[in-house]
């Protein structure tokens, strides 16, 4: 019986175990049911907390916030739809069979298809297509085709062009196109808003936007494109094979450059694009309509390439700035102005020099014969003369 009554109190005991094991397997069950509620509203929380909320009333109220936000954007939105229907139809998409640098195989100059874009403006009393000189190089005006936002195709009666800058104007016969407004690039800062118009990869009128985001690069490596004069604006807004010739514009929709190359690993836009200032660019084309050819200005010097920081810490600087002169050409304006060897020029009239390049760019884009200001430093002095710039001689630069 003992033994009998021991296994009684046995199954008992595991009746009751049972009993135990299905209420903690319920509560467990339960808890678990708690938890998953919990965390579904702690997710619902969340969700509503990151997206906003989900009754109408809120989202009423979020809207009419958001439309009141949006007018700013929506007011440069505009502006720039009138921008591009302003200027749209001064641009034009150029096809040329050239015989430029690309056109050289095997020694021999064959003619290659190039495209690019240009704008039609107006120079004196004609109408003009500017537009860059490797976009139509070697061509004559029958193998260059113009087409127009009105769908017309023409052909240029006059083409100019000036390898040291990359400039070239093309004159046509039509009077009953749209010119653009041509705007003032010296006005021009970083980060001031621009769009860039043009034809990349063929596709033609098409308008990207961006900013100024440098100014004055000099140093670029353009392949053997024989661009030796450069102050280029560089923009971020994006410029592609295609849109060289096309105008960068301002938000009053004056053109204040001229697109001209890019820098890409690529051969695309990596936001890094360059235009010639329109000032610099209308200084050789108005020569070039005018007399056909261009005169650039001489100084008389020969200038340190090499002049850096620790070079004008050495004579008494405190920063990198102006151009040292390292010879003097006899009789020229610099020798009769009295600039010697170590002379640094800091001021070319009012601008100020920030480098060799700078000052070789200041007065290639001078008029012959104009009387400048010189602000020298010499032997621990400033000084100031006066030069009036001579016509420049065959290979020399400054």
């Amino acid at each position: 019986m003992k033994a009998h009554n021991t296994r009684c109190d046995e199954g008992a005991a595991y009746r009751r175990l049972l009993i135990i094991f299905f209420a903690s397997t319920l509560l467990s069950g339960v808890c678990r049911n708690q938890t998953f509620a919990q965390g579904t509203a702690r997710t619902f929380l969340i969700g509503t907390d990151r997206y906003g909320p989900v009754d109408g009333k809120s989202r009423e109220e979020l809207q009419q916030q958001l439309a009141e936000s949006v007018k700013v954007l929506e007011a440069q939105s505009a502006a720039m739809r009138l921008v591009a229907k302003l200027v749209g139809p001064s641009v034009v998409h150029i096809e040329a069979q050239t015989t430029g640098r690309r056109a050289l195989q095997h020694g021999a100059a064959r003619p290659v298809e190039e495209a690019g874009s240009g704008v039609f403006v107006k120079l004196g009393e004609k109408t003009c297509v500017l537009t860059n000189r490797h976009v139509i190089a070697g061509a004559t005006p029958e193998k260059v085709r113009i087409s127009l936002a009105d769908g017309r195709v023409i052909q240029p009666q006059q083409i100019w062009s000036d390898p040291e800058s990359d400039v070239a104007v093309m004159e046509v016969a039509l009077a009953d196109v749209v010119t653009a407004t041509l705007g003032n690039s010296d006005a021009v800062d970083i980060g001031d808003f621009v769009l860039a118009f043009g034809s990349p990869f063929g596709l033609s009128h098409s308008v990207t936007f961006g900013i100024i985001s440098g100014k004055g690069r000099r140093d670029l490596d353009l392949g053997d494109s024989g661009v030796r004069l450069q102050d280029f604006l560089q923009t971020d807004a994006a410029i592609n094979p295609g849109n060289s010739g096309g105008p960068l514009v301002n938000l009053k929709g004056e053109i204040i450059g001229i697109n001209t190359a890019i820098a890409s690993s690529s051969g695309g836009n990596e936001g890094v694009g360059f235009a010639i200032p329109i000032n610099t660019f209308l200084f050789t084309a108005r020569q070039l309509v005018e007399r056909g050819t261009v005169t650039r200005a001489f100084l008389g010097v020969t200038l340190d390439a090499r002049f850096d920081f620790e070079a004008a810490r050495a004579v008494g600087l405190q920063q990198r700035l102006g151009a040292r002169v390292v010879t003097v050409t006899p009789d020229s304006p610099a020798a009769q102005a009295g600039i010697q060897p170590g002379d640094i020029v800091l001021r070319f009239d009012e601008t100020v020099v920030e480098s060799d390049a700078h000052l070789i760019n200041l007065v290639n884009t001078s008029e012959v014969g104009k009387e400048v200001t010189l602000e020298v430093f010499r032997n621990g002095e400033m000084l100031k003369v006066k030069a009036v710039l001579a016509p420049r001689p065959t290979n020399s630069a400054s």
